[in-house]
């Protein structure tokens, strides 16, 4: 079990009846802004290294050194979201989430006061390894919040809406950049800056963020919507073990398996193109800072309309079934790639809407996945699903991003970098198409 002031909020009595619904709406309401405002925290300290990549590119680190330093991230994350994922089931969501954000901002703190922390490769390497764990402390609880106040027939749609808090906070990071740099008149303001307002974003979760419905005295989102799973039961309310989650409901689901490999190739995309796009504008289109710093914000807040339109989709169009939105979604993002590279520089409209479309699509996928896993297992393993598709997600697909982008780019030159974006999106198409084929044949048996 995780430590004593990490446990699961216990249940309490049920109240009234006549102040059930009331306070059931209003807890809805408040827990989903919470962990909506507490994502979106998460990324003001978890893209802003990419907007220092062109500083520290001046201070003579070459892309792949910079490439292992921020793969630190996704390689943490990775782990850290399945093994985090696993603990957060058995955790106080409200807790959970607030003290890793804190934790977070504080190592991006140290990262952008103390000179020595952005010195070498190494020392950037492993405060961003550390940064990545926390991260992971992030998703697993919204994950447990989503299945614990809303029914399977809303969670499409909530997840679509509160998807649109990796744009929100990760939009941010550039003007928040600019700003930083603006008053404090130091590029390593990037770091520290954003990681004061995401302490403040922390508080402000916590405040919002409650555990279960049980645990304010109401009863399970079950019986209150009157929308139960055909198998679902009692026990679904009880805490499982580590192992129950691991064997009985996660390992041995093969389609949870696709998706996940299917995450990886999708990630790839999401990350060559995001964590590549202030160095790649700048040295290949011959953007300023400012410009790459707008472009990334336009690229986040692009994908807000995208996620909804993607959820809509899947719900309305295609009745609950994820694969159909990706794949047409993923079919997009390989014509927009193409653009983005082989847009002459000195057009830098065509650049912008480019990016702009990529960023349109590439989230509804991220999300999609990430219901997908919801949908597959019992919401007491919710985050252990989540996390092995983020698993494959950082250590697959945003890990090759990072490192192998950078060297593939050093040695070959940007073109070699678009032919990985490109393979990806095919890749991710054909393991969403087996996952859906897979998951087809299941449900005629």
């Amino acid at each position: 079990m995780p430590l004593r002031f990490l446990q699961p909020a216990e249940h309490k009595a049920l109240l009234p009846a006549e102040q059930i619904d009331p306070v059931y709406k209003r807890l809805r309401l408040q827990v989903f802004l919470g962990i909506f405002i507490g994502y979106a925290g998460y990324y003001l300290v978890r893209k802003n290294f990419s907007m220092a990549m062109p500083d520290l590119v001046e201070r003579g680190f070459s892309k792949g050194q910079l490439g292992i330093a921020l793969s630190g991230v996704s390689i943490a994350y990775g782990i850290s979201k399945f093994i985090m994922g696993n603990l957060s089931d058995r955790s106080n969501a409200r807790i959970f989430l607030s003290l890793g954000l804190v934790l977070s901002a504080l190592t991006m703190i140290v990262m952008g006061v103390f000179p020595f922390a952005t010195g070498s490769i190494t020392i950037m390497f492993l405060l961003l390894f550390i940064n990545g764990w926390f991260q992971g402390m992030g998703w697993p609880p919204c994950g447990r919040v989503v299945v614990h106040w809303y029914s399977i027939k809303e969670r499409g749609t909530r997840m679509s809406i509160w998807n649109v808090a990796h744009n929100v906070g990760g939009g941010l990071v550039g003007p928040l950049s600019i700003i930083g740099v603006t008053v404090f008149g130091t590029w390593q303001s990037k770091f520290y800056f954003p990681g004061i307002i995401a302490i403040v974003v922390a508080m402000i979760a916590y405040v919002l963020v409650r555990d279960t419905p049980q645990s304010c005295g109401l009863p399970a989102i079950e019986s209150y919507k009157k929308d139960h799973a055909p198998d679902y039961n009692a026990s679904h309310e009880k805490e499982l073990s580590a192992r129950q989650i691991f064997m009985d409901y996660v390992l041995v689901n093969k389609t949870l398996w696709f998706i996940a490999f299917a995450n990886a190739f999708i990630y790839l995309v999401r990350y060559g193109v995001l964590d590549w796009a202030p160095t790649y504008l700048k040295e290949a289109k011959g953007f300023s800072i400012n410009d790459a710093g707008w472009a990334y914000f336009a690229y986040e807040y692009a994908g807000i309309p995208g996620t909804l339109l993607c959820g809509w989709l899947s719900d309305k169009v295609f009745k609950g079934k994820r694969a159909p939105a990706t794949i047409i979604y993923m079919l997009l993002v390989l014509a927009a790639v193409l653009v983005y590279w082989k847009n002459p520089a000195g057009h830098p409209l065509v650049d912008n809407i480019a990016l702009v479309v990529i960023g349109f699509l590439i989230y509804g996928p991220v999300m999609l996945i990430g219901v997908h896993a919801l949908d597959l297992v019992p919401k007491k393993a919710a985050g252990t699903a989540a996390g092995l598709t983020g698993l494959f997600g950082y250590l697959g697909g945003a890990l090759f991003a990072n490192i192998a982008m950078g060297y593939v780019v050093d040695a070959w030159g940007w073109d070699g970098g678009f032919y990985i974006l490109i393979i990806s999106c095919i890749l991710a198409i054909v393991f969403t198409a087996m996952a859906s084929r897979k998951e087809s044949k299941t449900n005629k048996t």
